[in-house]
């Protein structure tokens, strides 16, 4: 009982619900899996989008949040008709929350094999500096 619990928890998670966005389209929109790294200059931010084209992305800097659409058409060869589907296809959303530490001038965003790769630079002031000890 409580795997199937877990597995519902996680089935939640992996598609926007609908009562929390107006959509537009009319088709699923999944919440991306993302991983976040951080080095001394920068967080890095993966998130999984496959088939998704660089031209049917956006991603947007509103105040504090960051967000990422991806969109995505479904496609079915011509002169065929879908018989049964397991692969659900939709669209992607997801935002995050960004600190004042990140130059926000600096972001770049970076696809290749339906993975999104955010780059965050941090600010001057906020990179970890070395301070010299000096004899008094």
């Amino acid at each position: 009982m409580a795997e199937e619990t877990k597995a519902m928890e996680v089935e939640k998670q992996e598609m926007v619900p609908a009562e929390e966005t107006e959509r537009t389209r009319e088709v699923c929109c999944f919440v991306p899996r993302a991983d976040i790294f951080e080095t001394e200059d920068k967080i890095v931010v993966v998130a999984d989008m496959p088939g998704v084209a660089a031209d049917s992305i956006d991603v947007t800097l509103d105040k504090d949040i960051l967000t990422i659409n991806g969109y995505l058409e479904p496609e079915i060869p011509e002169g065929y008709s879908l018989a049964w589907a397991e692969y659900r296809i939709g669209d992607y959303q997801r935002s995050f929350r960004i600190s004042n530490e990140i130059d926000r001038e600096q972001i770049e965003a970076t696809i290749k094999n339906g993975v999104l790769h955010l780059d965050l630079p941090k600010s001057t002031a906020a990179k970890t500096r070395k301070i010299s000890v000096k004899t008094a």
